[in-house]
Order: C-alpha cells, then sequence, then structure tokens
C-alpha cells in the first residue's frame, strides 16, 4: 500500500483474507495475469500447510485450485493487485515498476 500511494497511485483496498474473490474473479485474475496458477497459492501460510496444497496442486484440476482459494482466502498469495490489463501476485518492486509505470 505504501508503495502504491508513495507513486500516487490510487488504491481500492479489499481484504481478501476476509472477502477472498469468487472463484470466477480468481479464473479472470489468472488468466490475465499469464502465471502459473500455483502463484496464486501463499505457500509460506498455514492454510496451505495445513491443506497439504503442496502435495495436492499437482494433481488439482484448474476450477477446484479455484475453488479452494475462494474459499479461503489466506491460500491466496498477497498483496493480490488487480490493475486492468495487469494482474500482479506478491510484492516484487521491479515488476511492479514496470507494469505500473505511467
Amino acid at each position: 500500500m505504501k508503495w502504491l500511494a508513495d507513486r500516487g497511485l490510487a488504491v481500492n483496498a479489499i481484504d481478501i483474507v476476509t472477502a477472498p474473490p469468487s472463484a470466477a474473479t480468481l479464473r479472470q485474475l489468472h488468466q490475465r495475469s499469464g502465471l502459473p496458477l500455483a502463484r496464486f497459492f501463499n505457500t509460506s501460510g498455514e492454510s496451505y500447510r495445513n491443506g497439504r496444497f503442496k502435495e495436492r496442486l499437482a494433481t488439482m484440476s484448474d476450477a477446484e485450485a479455484y475453488a479452494a482459494l475462494a474459499a479461503d482466502g489466506k491460500l491466496i498469495k498477497r498483496p493480490l493487485v488487480d490493475a486492468g490489463d495487469t494482474v500482479l501476485v506478491g510484492f516484487k518492486p521491479d515488476a511492479w515498476a514496470t507494469a505500473l509505470a505511467r
């Protein structure tokens, strides 16, 4: 949030832990991101470990993965930024600077 604010970029923040995006929204974000679906998972979180997603992801369908992410916002890698034509997952300053350059 601070990084975005320091660059004068407006933010509509949504707490995805308490209000995770729907499976359909996650599918759209994933498709626009160009990233592997596994990148949307918070691999360091308790939900990921307790749900044994490290083992399960390889055999899950995309629909099952979207449903799991939508059911538990703690599974979603944060921050998740929908910038219209760009979707960013996780904070990487160089990638953000390139993607959000004005």
